[in-house]
C-alpha cells in the first residue's frame, strides 16, 4: 500500500511539474478569433512578466501612440504588457495588463487551463466587470 501511495504522489509531482505559464503564447483577436501576435511571459523574484516579441495586426516598427507614460511612442514589439503578477494558488493574480490598441491598464489575473491554454482576465474594479481572452501556448 506505502508502494501505491509514493507511486501516486511521484505521478501527480510529474504532471504538476510540466504545468506553467511562463513560455512563448499566441494572442488571438477577441472578436474575429485571428490570431493577434505572440506574448512571452517569464519570472523576475517570483513576479511573473509578459512582453510582446511578435505582432501579426502591426507593422514591425510600430509604437503605442494612446499608451500613457514612458510606454508612450514606446516600441510595441518588446514591450511588456503584464506586471508584477503574484502565484496565488492556482492563480496568478495581483497584477497588470497593458492593452496596447487603446494604451489602458486593467487589473489582471491569470489561471492555467491547462499546460497549452491560458485564460487571462483584464477587469477595472472587480472581475465581474472586464474582458476575458484565452492564449494558446507556441
Amino acid at each position: 500500500m506505502k508502494f501505491l501511495y509514493t507511486l501516486v504522489f511521484s505521478i501527480l509531482c510529474f504532471v504538476s511539474y510540466g504545468q506553467s505559464i511562463i513560455g512563448q503564447w499566441q494572442t488571438f483577436d477577441d472578436k474575429t478569433n485571428k490570431k493577434k501576435g505572440i506574448v512571452e511571459i517569464y519570472k523576475i523574484n517570483n513576479l511573473y512578466y509578459a512582453k510582446i516579441v511578435e505582432s501579426y495586426v502591426s507593422e514591425k516598427n510600430a509604437i503605442c501612440e494612446s499608451c500613457r507614460g514612458e510606454k508612450k511612442g514606446q516600441p510595441i514589439i518588446g514591450m511588456v504588457i503584464i506586471e508584477n503578477l503574484k502565484k496565488d494558488g492556482s492563480e496568478f493574480n495581483s497584477g497588470t495588463i497593458l492593452d496596447p490598441e487603446n494604451g489602458k491598464t486593467y487589473n489582471c489575473y491569470i489561471e492555467l487551463v491547462d499546460n497549452k491554454k491560458l485564460k487571462i482576465r483584464g477587469y477595472l474594479g472587480v472581475s465581474l466587470f472586464g474582458r476575458t481572452q484565452y492564449w494558446i501556448k507556441r
